[in-house]
This record gives structure tokens, C-alpha cells and sequence, in this order.
């Protein structure tokens, strides 16, 4: 049998024989501060205006990084409500339906509300709610077209559920989510009318693309402050609300892939702070709430085809290409994807789920 001994022995004389001399006569302490390989470097990028200088070997001259780099030249603003697209009622997504399922995706007997549910992602994700059986309170700037969509919500639940006759009780608020004194006002206005609020989904929120040095400080403050002002303000005000009833309650904070990425071509670098706060937000309620039994997690998006979405793409093919070709998965989402994302974390099918991050981004955060 061959020893272990012996092959360690066997391995230090050939090691020994093999070192070059220069190696083998230096002490110990000298090659601990000897470098046995050179540093390896990046040669720097050849200057536009040098005619003659070369982009480095292995390198795509002036294409080099382009497509890790943002490009300053995209500016997108957020429209206002009078240019705004509506957002649809999604057709045939709810109803009754006879495949099994597990009870616990439930939400009947709850009261849900959603901030910025009038369009967009929040109008979606109240439509599962609603299929899932709970009643809602839509919280929205502005409080007509939250109003008109409330309507279209039940008069989609009642033609998928034909012969029903108790419909859900979804309703209509004003909120400026930034403000204090609107927020609490929300507040006690839903449960006037619903009285009391189990679950809340944040999904008041917008993005701009400017790059950062140009970027109007207001415009940058009404970012935060309805991205994250909004957020913190209704989840503590649900929070002492539930707190106060002494009973459990779960919120699910929208916050986006850009909380954990930096997105490129477009500059977004407030917003990508915003979801960024939002995700730790949502990590730092939950251990904070835990003892209260109110669960706090984060949804966080990739790119979503939005009314919204389609509008800008649509007036910028070359920024929608450039986003897909770094999607793993080929394509851009659609808001139905986050349906069944928001019924999960909200109902007891998650009961031992908080402080987590659910990103719905087709991989996007993965490469």
C-alpha cells in the first residue's frame, strides 16, 4: 500500500527539484512579498481624436462596454393625467373556475387596498384581489378614473360570475400618497366604508429617465416622495390600524428590478435609489412587525408592458430592442403576470413569508 507519507515526501522533492534556482534560494519571508505573476491590467481606450492611436487587442474599439454604459441623450418624462393611456380591464381573467386549488390563496372575507390602483400595475393586480374574493378600496390622485375603473372591476367580476348575488364591495378614495394629512384622510375614509383594511399593495409609483446632473431637484423630490414618502406612509398607517385591531395583516410594497440592478441605455439613478429604499423598506418592516403577526414583502418587476409602456416604446423601437436582447427570457412581461404573484404573498398561502423579495423580471437580475 502506497503510504500517504511517502506521496507527500515524493511531492516536496519534486517540487524542489522543479523551482527555479532563484525561487528556491529565497527566503521565506522575501516571497511572501513577491508577486510570482504580474498584475493583470486593462489597457485604456483609445482617444477619439488620436488618429492614429489603436483600440487595444481584444477590444470593439469605441463599442467597447456601450451596452453596460447608460446614454445620456435618453429622456423620457412622466406624462401628465391628461396624456396618460388608459389602462383596460383585463378580459377573462377572473371568475368561477372548477381546477383544484389550495384554499389558502383565498382572500375572501378581506378588505385590500391599493394604492395607485386606477391604472397600470396597481388596475391588474386589484383585478386578481378581486377574482381571489376580496373586497377593495382603489386609493388613487386621481379619484374619477379610479371611480370609472371600480365600476368596470365589478361589472367584470359579475359577467365572469354569472348568477352571483353578492358582488364585491370595491370602492373609490382620493389620496396624494406624499402628503400626511391625505394619506390619513384615505385611510379613514376606506374604513368608513369598508370598516376595516386587512392587506394593502403599494403600487403608487413612477419613473423618469434623466441623467443625474440634469435632473429637475423638484421633479426628483415628487419621485420620492410618492415612490417612497407613499410607501412608508400608508404601510405604517395600515400597520397601526391592524396593530390597533390586534390582528394579522399582510402588505406587499411594489418596488422593481431597479432597487437591485442598475438599468441601461436610459439614466434613472433616483428611481433606482427609490425601489432601492422601498426593497429594504419592506426587509426592515417585516422584522420590525414580525411580534404583530403583519407580514411585509416586496414584489419586484422587470420590464412590464404597461398602456404606459407600449406608449414610449412605441415612440422608441430602438430602446424596447435594446431592453429585450438583455431579458433571458426573450421578452418583455405583461401586468397579468404579477396576478398571481400579489395573491400569494397576500393570502395564508405565505403565512411563513415576510421580508421577502419576489422580483418577476423574466431573469433579467440574473445576468
Amino acid at each position: 500500500m502506497f503510504k500517504p507519507t511517502v506521496a507527500r515526501q515524493a511531492v516536496r522533492a519534486l517540487n524542489r527539484a522543479t523551482r527555479p534556482a532563484a525561487l528556491a534560494a529565497t527566503p521565506r519571508q522575501a516571497l511572501a512579498n513577491t508577486f510570482l505573476r504580474p498584475l493583470s491590467t486593462t489597457a485604456p481606450r483609445a482617444q477619439k481624436d488620436d488618429k492614429n492611436a489603436k483600440a487595444p487587442e481584444g477590444t470593439a474599439e469605441d463599442q467597447e462596454g456601450r451596452y453596460a454604459r447608460t446614454d445620456e441623450t435618453v429622456k423620457i418624462e412622466y406624462p401628465d393625467d391628461a396624456n396618460m393611456p388608459r389602462t383596460p380591464v383585463v378580459q377573462g381573467r377572473g371568475g368561477m373556475h372548477f381546477k383544484r386549488t389550495l384554499a389558502q390563496f383565498s382572500l375572501e372575507n378581506k378588505v385590500t387596498l391599493v394604492t395607485g390602483g386606477a391604472r397600470g400595475l396597481g388596475l391588474v393586480m386589484s383585478q386578481a384581489i378581486v377574482a381571489s374574493g376580496s373586497d377593495l378600496a382603489i386609493v388613487d390622485l386621481n379619484k374619477e378614473e379610479a371611480e370609472d375603473q371600480a365600476k368596470k372591476l365589478v361589472e367584470q367580476f359579475q359577467k365572469e360570475n354569472p348568477g352571483l348575488e353578492e358582488l364585491p364591495n370595491v370602492t373609490a378614495h382620493y389620496a396624494d400618497v406624499a402628503n400626511p394629512d391625505s394619506v390619513n384622510n384615505a385611510l379613514a375614509d376606506v374604513i368608513s366604508k369598508h370598516g376595516r383594511i386587512d392587506h394593502l399593495v403599494t403600487s403608487a409609483g413612477f419613473t423618469e429617465n434623466f441623467d443625474a446632473i440634469s435632473y429637475p431637484y423638484d421633479r426628483m423630490q415628487k419621485l420620492w416622495g410618492v415612490n417612497v414618502d407613499g410607501t412608508y406612509l400608508f404601510a405604517t398607517g395600515v400597520a397601526k390600524h391592524l396593530m390597533e385591531r390586534k390582528v394579522p395583516g399582510s402588505i406587499v410594497m411594489i418596488g422593481s428590478m431597479s432597487g437591485a440592478i442598475v438599468n441601461v441605455p436610459q439614466p434613472q439613478a433616483p428611481y433606482n435609489a427609490a425601489k432601492a429604499a422601498v426593497r429594504h423598506l419592506a426587509s426592515s418592516l417585516a422584522v420590525e412587525w414580525a411580534g404583530h403577526d403583519i407580514r411585509v414583502n416586496c414584489i419586484s418587476p422587470g420590464y412590464m408592458l404597461t398602456a404606459l409602456t407600449r406608449k414610449i416604446l412605441d415612440e422608441n423601437p430602438d430602446l424596447r430592442d435594446k431592453w429585450i436582447s438583455l431579458i433571458p427570457v426573450g421578452k418583455m412581461g405583461v401586468p397579468e403576470d404579477l396576478m398571481g404573484a400579489v395573491t400569494f404573498l397576500l393570502s395564508d398561502a405565505s403565512k411563513y413569508i415576510t421580508g421577502a423579495d419576489l422580483r418577476v423580471d423574466g431573469g433579467y437580475t440574473l445576468t
